[in-house]
């Protein structure tokens, strides 16, 4: 237990938290929850790098650095340039419910961008974020993961045609997996590891390619729903990134500053079994570990898949 909730801004939960000499990195840092999660952390003292698709629209907080998740070649490139050590890494960026489209790999856009670059983005730091000693890497899910499971025998929409919603639930419930497979892999390191669902946020650039939802998207019937700023949608972010009431906390996915509790059907709230199955963590890490491999730059050292 935390004591902060769902009001809490993201200063709330970093008041008289010191990050001197602590470096960071947020994805998606242009606007929205990760601008506001960039801004506080640079607030507290912490060296943040603004991990971003165009550089020109990311505000003069910390560093500035072009990186484009569904581009496995961006990541590969941005990764191979970090020097140092690495105390927060924060995977903030995503997209929802575009048009089928595909990465330069070929993977769909939405796991290619919301999990499969970030996974790659996170095994390329490993050894930064174990240098740092203590590092966090926090993982922004979204209560979407409820809709839907990762589709292992069809992750791309391949043989049935695709379905954007379908398609974001698969990329936010692969983002809770990595958390919960990270967290066993990496504890030997120090790096704590969770996803966190930051709740729906009122005015963010994250719906622009949206159609209209399912009905198992709308929240209009269902409890456990409530509008937050951008201030609130950044808490949870910065809870798992620099609050020492968190500290040892890694493997849970987090709402409203607290471990979410298990999703009861017809609540948009709350954690899906799915999400936190250790078996289906360690099908996904095969998977994606796969994916780097047949990359044709060098794959990091922890992609592996033999023993999985």
């Amino acid at each position: 237990m935390t004591t902060f909730g769902a009001t809490s801004t993201a200063a709330d939960v970093i008041a008289g938290v010191d990050l001197t000499g602590k470096r960071a990195i947020v994805t998606g840092a242009s606007s929205g929850i990760g601008r506001e999660t960039a801004r506080v952390l640079a607030a507290a003292g912490a060296e943040v790098t603004l991990a971003v698709r165009d550089p020109a629209t990311a505000p003069h907080i910390g560093e500035i650095a072009r990186l484009d998740l569904a581009d496995l070649a961006s990541v590969c490139r941005f990764t191979e340039s970090w020097k140092g050590p690495l105390h927060i890494l924060v995977n903030n960026a995503g997209i929802m419910a575009t048009p089928e489209m595909r990465s330069p790999q070929g993977w769909e856009l939405q796991f290619a961008t919301n999990h499969l670059g970030h996974f790659a983005l996170a095994l390329g730091l490993h050894d930064a974020l174990a240098a740092a000693g203590n590092a966090r890497v926090v993982v922004v899910s979204s209560v979407g993961h409820i809709n839907g499971e990762v589709l292992f025998e069809d992750i791309n929409f391949e043989r049935h045609p695709y379905d954007p919603w379908a398609a974001y639930s698969q990329s936010k419930t692969a983002n809770v997996l990595f958390a919960v497979e990270a967290a066993k892999r990496w504890a030997p390191d120090g790096i704590a590891v969770n996803a966190l669902n930051p709740g729906r946020i009122a005015s963010t650039n994250l719906g622009r390619h949206m159609p209209a939802p399912p009905a198992s998207f709308d929240p209009a019937g269902a409890t456990g729903v409530s509008i937050k700023t951008i201030e609130q949608g950044a808490a949870t972010s910065v809870l798992l990134a620099a609050s020492p009431q968190v500290e040892g906390a890694t493997g849970h996915y987090y709402e409203d500053c607290q471990i979410a509790p298990a999703h009861t059907p017809g609540v948009r709230r709350g954690v899906a079994s799915y999400a936190l199955d250790p078996a289906k963590a360690a099908r996904l890490w095969s998977v994606s570990a796969l994916a780097l491999q047949d990359h044709p730059d060098r794959a990091p050292e922890d992609a592996q898949v033999v023993g999985e």
